[in-house]
């Protein structure tokens, strides 16, 4: 299931060097615009603590944890909406993405310039947001008049429900609003939004890069950045890329967990990170647990237990029978599968069954 999500923001406000921190792909990092042209790809690890207890108690050849993609998106300036700078090209890469990570610089350093003279976060986040929605307000523009006459002459079912969406979506983006926003009452409605594929319809989440000294309670910028995003819909996560960067420099686990303890943290930033990605693309996991190997899976938030099978392979949706479930907490307290079926905690489930983050599944099927 590979799933993306881009990594945005103005020039010069840690985005390469929170990829290198994430994916250990060493993309250039250096102090003037524009060093990231094409797109760094890393496949991340997912951190989960539930492998690694599971493995404890099974013993397994080998530990496969899941993963998604970040990709690291050349810095945009203003104007990038009308082709300025590399803009073009970078919208188009960030349309490609399902989530966006929007970096904003939440620090003070003389020796690293800014595009537009001095920090301010609030600034920088309403340039990007403008020039998205100054490119989401074409798209709908060059949509909304191809419905607007059948909606208004024919009355067409589905060219009313377009119009409708269209014209609210237009209006919010008008208002400098994103179209993630704007919220609808029918699937169709959701659906009709959807398939416009809109750049301030993705999901976001706002990292504020902060210096070592507000890394555990933020500061006046992060604060400043609450505050303008309280009603987007949107998450916010306070990380230091200067000290996750140097955390990345450390061999052993022992070393890094001594170091974030000196400074207050208990889990690295890159790992808030990417566990925030992964929940920002709507993403949970179940589990698969056996001498061969402990293993964690992708699926999306809502998918029954066929769908579920499906990502281990096709046949198994195909020719779904049941679902063998055992929650995480019951394997743990028991210690193994055959404890947990004798005490009764591992239940049958149908094609109806909704999977829950954590289950520990066994599926059994005939094709």
């Amino acid at each position: 299931m590979a799933l993306q999500c881009g990594i945005v923001g103005l020039p010069n406000v840690g985005k390469s060097t929170l990829f290198n921190c994430l994916s250990n792909a060493k993309a250039q990092a250096a102090n003037f615009p524009f060093c990231t042209i094409e797109p760094n790809v890393g496949v991340i690890t997912v951190p989960d603590e539930r492998l690694n207890k599971l493995a404890e108690l099974v013993h397994p050849q080998k530990i496969v944890p899941t993963t998604v993609e970040i990709v690291d998106i050349a810095g945009l300036v203003k104007g990038a909406s009308k082709g300025e700078g590399l803009g073009n090209k970078f919208l188009a890469n960030i349309r490609e993405t399902d989530a966006i990570l929007h970096v904003l610089r939440c620090f003070d350093d003389d020796n690293v310039t800014h595009v537009d003279g001095s920090v301010d976060p609030v600034r920088d986040k309403e340039i990007i947001d403008a020039e998205l929605q100054l490119k989401d307000l074409e798209t709908i523009e060059a949509r909304i008049g191809k419905v607007e006459k059948q909606a208004k002459t024919g009355g067409e079912k589905d060219a009313l429900l377009a119009f409708k969406v269209y014209s609210q979506i237009r209006e919010a983006l008008l208002r400098g609003e994103s179209a993630r926003t704007v919220t609808f009452d029918t699937k169709d409605e959701i659906r009709a939004a959807h398939d416009l594929f809109l750049l301030t319809a993705k999901p976001v989440l706002y990292v504020c890069n902060v210096d070592e000294g507000s890394a555990v309670s933020g500061n006046r910028y992060v604060e400043a950045v609450r505050e303008a995003v309280q009603n987007e819909n949107a998450g916010i996560l306070v990380v230091a890329a200067k000290i996750e960067s140097e955390i990345a420099e450390f061999e052993t686990f022992d070393e890094r967990e001594m170091f974030l303890n000196e400074i207050g943290l208990d889990e690295s930033g890159v790992n808030r990170l990417i566990k925030a990605a992964y929940s920002l693309l709507n993403l949970q996991t179940f589990l698969t647990a056996g001498p061969q190997e402990v293993r964690a899976w992708t699926f999306h938030k809502g998918w029954k237990a066929p769908q579920c099978a499906g990502v281990i392979h096709t046949d198994f949706e195909k020719g779904f029978i049941r679902a063998e479930v055992i929650k995480y907490a019951d394997y743990i307290r028991y210690g193994s599968e055959s404890a947990v079926k004798e005490a009764g905690k591992m239940s049958v489930e149908g094609k109806e069954y909704l999977v829950q983050d954590g289950d520990i599944m066994h599926f059994r099927f005939n094709v």
